[in-house]
Formats: structure tokens, C-alpha cells, sequence
């Protein structure tokens, strides 16, 4: 499974429009995304109150997964551009 770390980018971190953003990206995903703090047990990404539960503020870090799938490299790029970007700029 890919997975990756990345850093909260929108200066209100994981609330509103970038939640929103993620979220449709990964239901829209063909394969099961998970997302979480490093280390600590991860949630489903394509679920707004699993999101916002977790809280994720501008600058910290965060790793997204992507079940195996001939796609999941192109799925983790984007969900993780959606996450570094600002979107609140």
C-alpha cells in the first residue's frame, strides 16, 4: 500500500474547503484512503466527521495510504497536493 507524509497547507488545516476538497477526491478514488497522524491509528478519508475528527491544523504532518491498485500512485499524488496546497490563500 503507498502511503505518504505531508504537511497541512491551508492555514485553517483540515476544516471546511480543504476537508471538503479531500474528501470528494478520495470517495471518488476507486481504492480505500486512509489518513492520520504518523503513528496513531488512521481514519477513512472519505468521511467528513472521521476527517474533522481528527483535527489536523496548518503545519503538521499527516500520512495518507492508499489501498493497492494500478492507480494508487496517481490517487496518493493528488490527495497529497490537496493536502500541502492553500487552499485559504
Amino acid at each position: 500500500m503507498p502511503s505518504q507524509t505531508v504537511i497541512i497547507g491551508s492555514t485553517v488545516g483540515l476544516h471546511a474547503r480543504p476537508a471538503s476538497l479531500l474528501i470528494k477526491a478520495a470517495a471518488a478514488a476507486s481504492v480505500p484512503v486512509k489518513i492520520g497522524r504518523v503513528g496513531e491509528a488512521p481514519v477513512n478519508a472519505a468521511s467528513m466527521l472521521s476527517v474533522l475528527a481528527l483535527g489536523g491544523k496548518h503545519g503538521e504532518e499527516i500520512e495518507i495510504t492508499v489501498d493497492d491498485h494500478a492507480d494508487a500512485d496517481r490517487i496518493l499524488a493528488e490527495l497529497v497536493d490537496i493536502v500541502a496546497t492553500n487552499h485559504d490563500a
